[in-house]
């Protein structure tokens, strides 16, 4: 019997898709974002604003932005010289990415993190349980949750294959544990009552008291957590997720158990956890210092596991080069700000969406405020720049409009926040799905659905915020 081509088969089924999944590959779309970012500098006009540096950190002076005549047109050559000096200035977030792959593919050939996790879900009965299953994902969601609120968003891109170990022992898809990981973490950094990167400089810069004002960002955060884990638990378990790496357990959950090796490897772990989140909040530490933690964690549980130097160097090798195509992810993104810095149109844009907000009620100049603060995020990726670079213009735009500038500054928040989950400049996010496993496409295709809802409740509540008096 004649067989019928295989290429027509492939044509057959290209065809049966939808135009919205067929979803180019990462690199693709970054590329394509790219381009865009080229043709915008012959449009947008380049210009500037003045700015002054008070007590170390350098501020825009309002008013101040004139257009800039003599900046020539870029070449489009310069689209391929952006490429490599992206991969330069995204250097610290590829290189957290390479050791915490190779610190993982250490903690992975011992077992420990596995086995630790096998027994917790055994005892749950997660493994033959929906209800304990979905106790699991909510625990796991406002646990990773609370690490966004309290240290920060980039500080956590290490916990995230965590959560893949955890979806993986509870009968779910990686995807479901990234979602967790990064959803929670993301979510939590962006509402945080006491977000110092985002909160802390804006409120600084507004001149009101240090996270006043946390009892609505609060319930923000509260309310956005608890729909993450109803989303995870109702849509993204049941999302038909084609895993080109699929996590597995290697035993049965009932065959787990905890050697002593493996509990000495988990308080060495834990230990370093530790050790980073003092440095982090003492001492300053940021993703340079991270990461050689990482490095020094990775270096004593490999010995502590018998692991000589040369077989140490051979599985980080190994671990690093399982996240390489998420690690190159990272810096061709950040050659689209290459891009817009050169053209210098980044002033232009954000004085051009600032002055939009002048003519709208209040209500919805806070609304509108959020959605300018995410379109600018593209640009500025990064709270405390984007905060020192918005906020000297939106709090004198809030007192002459009649908006309290706390609901200016909880206007800045959800919407630098919330888009760090899907704009490709955010090296962080990029990190934390590189680490995952999970391909930017992949994650854009299952997070805007949530992310939709989740900016229409925080709309809801900075309209409420007004009308409250916020």
């Amino acid at each position: 019997m004649n067989q019928p081509p295989q290429h027509s088969n492939k044509a057959s089924a290209t065809a049966q898709r939808k135009w919205y999944q067929q979803v180019p590959d990462p690199m693709v779309l970054i590329f394509l974002i790219l381009v865009a970012a080229y043709l915008m500098t012959f449009i947008v006009p380049a210009g500037e604003f003045e700015r002054e540096t008070i007590d170390g950190r350098t501020t825009v002076i309002p008013g101040s932005f004139d257009y800039l005549a003599d900046v020539a047109n870029l070449h489009l050559f310069r689209i391929f010289v952006a490429i490599p000096e992206g991969l330069i200035n995204a250097s610290q977030f590829l290189f957290i990415v390479f050791i915490a792959g190779g610190l993982f593919h250490i903690l992975q050939r011992t077992g420990a993190l596995e086995n630790a996790i096998g027994v917790a879900v055994h005892r749950v009965g997660a493994e033959n349980n929906p209800r304990s299953r979905n106790l699991i994902i909510a625990a796991g969601t406002f646990i990773y949750g609370f690490f966004g609120v309290a240290v920060g968003f980039e500080n956590n891109i290490a916990l995230v294959p965590i959560g893949v170990l955890i979806a993986t022992a509870i009968g779910c898809s990686r995807l479901v544990g990234v979602v967790m990981a990064v959803g929670g973490i993301g979510i939590g950094f962006a509402l945080s009552p006491i977000n110092p990167y985002t909160v802390g400089v804006a409120q600084g810069i507004g001149e009101l008291p240090t996270f006043s004002g946390w009892w609505l960002r609060l319930l923000m955060v509260l309310a956005c957590l608890s729909t993450l884990t109803v989303f995870i638990c109702r849509y993204v378990v049941n999302v038909d997720y084609k895993d080109d790496q699929p996590a597995e357990l290697n035993k049965r959950l009932q065959d787990y158990s905890l050697s002593r090796r493996n509990i000495m490897t988990l308080g060495i772990f834990i230990a370093g956890l530790v050790i980073m989140l003092v440095g982090v909040f003492t001492r300053g530490w940021y993703i340079n210092e991270i990461a050689a933690m990482f490095l020094l964690m990775a270096i004593v549980i490999g010995f502590a596991n018998g692991l000589g130097a040369n077989e140490l160097v051979k599985q980080m090798m190994e671990g690093a080069a399982s996240v390489t195509a998420g690690a190159l992810v990272i810096g061709v993104a950040a050659s689209i700000q290459v891009i817009l810095q050169d053209a210098h149109i980044i002033d232009t844009i954000v004085n051009s969406l600032s002055s939009l907000v002048g003519d709208m009620p209040i209500a919805m100049a806070a609304v509108a405020s959020s959605v300018i603060q995410g379109i600018i995020n593209l640009f500025i990726p990064g709270g405390s720049g984007q905060a020192l670079v918005t906020m000297p213009i939106l709090i004198p735009l809030a007192d002459l409009i009649g908006m309290s500038r706390q609901l200016m500054i909880t206007s800045f928040q959800v919407g630098d926040g919330l888009t760090n989950l899907i704009v490709p400049t955010s090296g962080g996010t990029l990190a934390m799905l590189a680490l995952g496993k999970v391909s930017y496409a992949q994650w854009l295709k299952v997070i805007m659905p949530l992310l939709a809802l989740i900016y229409v409740m925080c709309w809801i509540a900075l309209v409420a915020g007004h009308y409250l008096g916020y």
